[in-house]
């Protein structure tokens, strides 16, 4: 265990595929480490339960929040003395039995196997880059969330809620920076073209816009025939300095301090916040 007087934040990256009882192993085993080096709170990236191969399986394979893949996560949660932020879950539609869709969803977990926080992706991801091979409807089976969650405090601090697509999106950041988050999460599951691109300079950009702490938990490698993903789970200070960094090659888990006074530090010597104008000035054009 660790003797520092910051709190640690585990980041995991995962490879995950359709085989839900093979990742939910995987992700034991992350998690046990990050335990036992010390981790008070443990990020897993989006899509951390299972990635399907067609949106036939990826609907099938869904469950609600009481159902089999979160109760085994509440009960680690608690087993293991641990906040977990689970990225990325595929969860059933409240109109599932007529609609057949999904929300995408993080979910925050305390130590006591509570779910404290639910945040429903609003920006989904619909995107076609055929030069680049990239060709995703998130819509077609995806419902967006309604709206953004108010951060929620955890033994690292406040924490923002989002995933994936959202870090395109620096008003989703800004307003969760407003409402009070030291760190901003974005577990993901990059592309590998879109990820060699843009990943490190957004998350990079994202923390020194709203000088926080960043942190995104990152799916790796080949889930299926038609899609891998980038890696390179990342931790950012808020000078946009990368703290860690797992790679793209394979599954693992890093470890970061977290130091709120950094936060304090950065945003007293730079106070941007106090130098923005209101509201109205940016529209004004």
């Amino acid at each position: 265990m660790s003797s520092s007087r910051h709190p640690r934040a585990a980041l995991c990256q995962l490879s995950v595929t359709a085989d839900k009882r093979a990742n939910l192993c995987a992700a034991q085993a992350l998690l046990e480490e990050a335990k036992r080096r010390g981790a008070s709170v443990a990020f897993l990236p989006e899509a951390f339960d299972y990635i399907g191969s067609s949106r036939e399986e990826t609907l099938g394979l869904s469950e609600t929040l009481a159902g089999e893949t979160m109760t085994q996560y509440t009960q680690m949660a608690r087993k293991l003395d641990i906040w977990l932020s689970l990225g990325g879950f595929h969860e059933r539609g409240c109109d599932w039995e007529s609609e057949q869709r999904i929300y995408n969803s993080h979910i925050v977990i305390n130590n006591q196997g509570e779910i404290v926080s639910t945040y429903r992706k609003c920006h989904l991801f619909d995107v076609e880059l055929p030069e680049k091979g990239v060709l995703l409807n998130e819509s077609a089976f995806t419902i967006p969330g309604p709206s953004l969650v108010a951060p929620v405090q955890t033994p690292v601090g406040q924490l923002g809620l989002g995933v994936c697509y959202d870090l395109r999106f620096p008003e989703f950041s800004l307003a969760l920076q407003k409402s009070g988050a030291d760190i901003l999460t974005f577990p993901s599951a990059f592309t590998e073209a879109t990820g060699a691109a843009h990943w490190e300079v957004l998350l990079r950009a994202r923390a020194i816009d709203n000088q926080c702490y960043v942190l995104a938990a990152a799916q790796v490698g080949r889930h299926h025939d038609r899609r891998s993903s980038y890696g390179h789970a990342l931790a950012v200070d808020p000078w946009g300095v990368v703290m860690a960094d797992c790679g793209g090659e394979r599954a693992g888990v890093a470890l970061v301090e977290v130091d709120l006074d950094k936060i304090r530090s950065v945003r007293g010597n730079m106070p941007l916040r106090k130098h923005r104008r209101d509201a109205t000035f940016y529209t004004s054009l």
